[in-house]
């Protein structure tokens, strides 16, 4: 028996030890031919850029031919360069320029091209999900890239600059323009939020409503502008524009509310603060989205997933979820426009989702609103997701145009409006769609000549590059850190107090749910029991359900409102201890019922530092924010409200704009 236990464990182990060569081999092999196709791929462009020097000015040859192209001369308008460059591009590079697709960098600022070998599976799989950057700037002629990693401001600064040489020994020099999600709030969810630790921190899009200070709002903008342009970062995917009416919606965190009027004051202030007063050089440009307004979610699901895919109006509020788009991002001159994957059903002629529909895209948001801006897709909506979508984790957001191929539905979204392509890069699609006269020269020239517009004002053709060695400065200022505890202060809404807040200095205190708790240590007394505190403090979560079966199931917190017995039994047990006072940090309207009924004090928040929660509770600043939304009173009230209508629900706990304050 022994014999036979000891051959079987010789038979596995020479299995494994031949499988683990046969994949040793087979990663080398790919590793080395990806490694020879780069080189291929740089063999194919030029030198760098140098300047050409007419009557004592300096001109970029971008094209490396020793004279001033009247593209490349500032003197000139934008649009006089824009028509020039437009009539000397290639079919490929205006298919190009028309997607904007992915980039990774690592940890030394350097563009991913190759599959990456570490010890971090994400890190593997993500490097094998998405093309090489080199590969995609120099033979699929992209000059679009959205980012999401998170590194110190100089390592970003020379991932900027590393590409912009790539771009720049292009055959027309035409530089990147960098793309990214919110970075500045404490947030990280692949695909809607990047946190990025080296800027300054500020709320959530609900925490910033609840300020109700556009002016600040204002100042956060132009912070985080100045911070997005030290790495190089000058497309902003954001502001979103959405109504939080259905308060099971996912994404409700990064809005400004439920309430029109509030959102159109928070969203232009928001763009007035990354843009200025018109798009310059010194601007970075909002992507608003998700036009004509994503939040009406049939029964709150997200449409990232097929189960999320419908928009419903059964208050017949359509045009309520416009007005922050008319009123507030169309008045503060957004530079782009994004529309959301949902399928407005019965609100225009055909159910196919806003990225396919034209009387949304052209006839609404071009012929009605005169918008003149780029209309950039959300994420593919085009063509199978590679990986995901073979092992069934993922799928093409192509709702009601499933049954079209993915040329015929490229076809369909430029016909609709869409300028650029989100998130996808199968330029060759385009182009053979161009060269088949499916889609007409003239047609994708309009599109060109808009991005090349934004391209040229933000002036990247004249100057792409930031500087390395000072971005670690220019983020993070004292000046930008005071400003985001303002904010930060002035988010946190006061919901209940029984007379308890704020503490008295040195009080004896037991906390649960903090990660860190040093900052209670200048107002307290932290103690290990709860039997031997005078006040519980106990933070907690938005609830949510735990969902699988798709890749952003892991990131996009959806579902239940309400908290489970065993959370609730929880809290009544420390309440039978000591006096409670709980902190909620909302992602969504949280049916807060019960936790109201047990504390003794109910604080929300919208992404702070504990210390700014220990000098709230402690009365070094009295609370000031008021509800962005309402807050509903059960799960029943929550499934019989409309999804289009705001602060509808019936007897809320909580209503819009409430807020208490130490005096009250």
């Amino acid at each position: 028996m022994k014999k036979i236990i000891t051959l079987a464990f010789k038979i596995i182990g020479i299995f494994f030890s031949v499988l683990i060569i046969i994949l040793l081999v087979l990663t080398s092999t790919y590793y080395l031919n990806q490694k020879r196709t780069l080189k291929n791929y740089y063999s194919q462009i030029g030198p760098p850029v140098k300047n050409i020097f007419i009557d004592g000015i300096k001109y970029r040859d971008l094209n490396k031919n020793g004279l001033l192209d009247p593209y490349e001369n500032h003197l000139l308008t934008i649009e006089e360069r824009v028509q020039d460059l437009t009539s000397k591009m290639t079919i490929e590079e205006k298919s190009g320029l028309m997607y904007l697709s992915v980039s990774r960098m690592n940890s030394k600022g350097e563009p991913i091209d190759l599959p990456e070998i570490n010890f971090n599976p994400f890190s593997i799989f993500m490097s094998l999900m998405f093309p090489g950057t080199s590969a995609l700037i120099i033979e699929k002629k992209i000059n679009h890239f959205g980012i999401r990693e998170d590194f110190p401001a100089n390592i970003m600064a020379k991932f900027n600059n590393n590409i912009q040489k790539i771009a720049e020994r292009t055959r027309l020099g035409i530089p990147i323009t960098i793309a990214s999600d919110p970075r500045h709030s404490f947030k990280d969810a692949l695909g809607t939020d990047d946190r990025t630790s080296a800027f300054s921190t500020w709320p959530s899009a609900l925490g910033l409503a609840a300020t109700r200070d556009s002016a600040l709002v204002r100042k956060f903008g132009a912070i985080a502008r100045e911070e997005y342009k030290a790495v190089g970062i000058r497309l902003a995917l954001h502001p979103m524009a959405d109504l939080a009416t259905e308060p099971r919606w996912a994404r409700n965190y990064g809005t400004f509310g439920e309430d029109a009027k509030l959102a159109s004051e928070m969203t232009y202030a928001y763009i007035k603060g990354f843009q200025g007063d018109t798009l310059s050089s010194k601007s970075v440009a909002c992507v608003t989205k998700h036009f004509p307004g994503g939040g009406p979610q049939k029964d709150g699901e997200d449409a990232h997933f097929p189960y999320g895919k419908d928009q419903v109006y059964p208050g017949e509020n359509f045009y309520y979820h416009l007005i922050p788009f008319s009123e507030g991002a169309f008045k503060a001159n957004t530079a782009q426009i994004m529309p959301y994957y949902g399928i407005p059903q019965g609100q225009t002629s055909e159910n196919v989702s806003f990225n396919f529909n034209k009387e949304i895209l052209t006839t609404l948001l071009r012929d009605s609103l005169k918008f003149k801006g780029v209309v950039t897709s959300d994420w593919s909506i085009i063509s199978p997701n590679g990986i995901l979508e073979k092992i069934g984790m993922d799928e093409t957001r192509a709702w009601g145009v499933e049954n079209l191929t993915p040329p015929e539905r490229l076809e369909k979204a430029i016909d609709a409006g869409c300028d650029q392509i989100g998130g996808e890069s199968n330029t060759n699609m385009l182009v053979e769609l161009i060269k088949s006269n499916i889609i007409s020269e003239d047609r994708i020239n309009v599109s060109v000549k808009r991005l090349l517009r934004d391209k040229f004002t933000l002036g990247l053709f004249d100057n792409p590059y930031v500087n390395e060695n000072s971005a670690n400065t220019l983020v993070n200022k004292k000046e930008y850190v005071e400003s985001a505890e303002i904010a930060q202060k002035k988010s946190t809404v006061l919901l209940k107090n029984d007379g308890i807040l704020p503490l008295a200095k040195k009080s004896k205190i037991y906390l649960e749910g903090f990660n860190n708790t040093s900052s209670f240590n200048d107002y307290s007394i932290i103690v290990d029991k709860p039997e031997n505190a005078e006040f519980i403090i106990k933070k907690i979560n938005t609830p949510y359900e735990k969902r699988s079966g798709h890749f952003f199931d892991f990131f996009i917190k959806q579902g239940r409102l309400y908290y489970q017995k065993s959370e609730i039994d929880e809290l009544k047990y420390l309440k039978k201890i000591k006096p409670l006072i709980t902190i909620v940090n909302l992602e969504r309207a949280a049916i807060l019922t019960p936790i109201d009924s047990i504390s003794n004090s109910l604080i929300a928040e919208f992404g702070v530092p504990n210390k700014v929660i220990s000098q709230l509770i402690f009365g070094e600043y009295k609370p000031s924010g008021k509800l962005p939304v309402e807050i509903p009173r059960n799960q029943k009230a929550v499934e019989n409200q409309l999804e289009d209508v705001p602060y509808d629900s019936e007897n809320p706990l909580y209503k819009f704009g409430h807020g208490l304050t130490y005096s009250d």
